[in-house]
């Protein structure tokens, strides 16, 4: 008999400098980091990021 393990669920996660990551969340958050958007796979926290992650460049180089 094979047991299977539910994928754990993600959450994105964006800092002050507009740096995106995701974060495990039965996790607590950085320090620093806050939540971005509702928990999911984490495929689908990866497409998010790809998605509104589109100048790698922290906020304050932007200039």
């Amino acid at each position: 008999m094979s047991v299977t393990t539910a994928e754990p669920n993600y959450v994105v996660v964006v800092n002050e400098e507009e740096q995106y990551s995701i974060w495990r969340r039965d996790r607590e958050l950085p320090a620093g980091w806050e939540a971005d958007g509702p928990a999911a796979g984490k495929d689908e926290c990866l497409d998010r990021i790809a998605t509104v992650w589109t100048d790698m460049r922290p906020r304050c180089a932007r200039g």
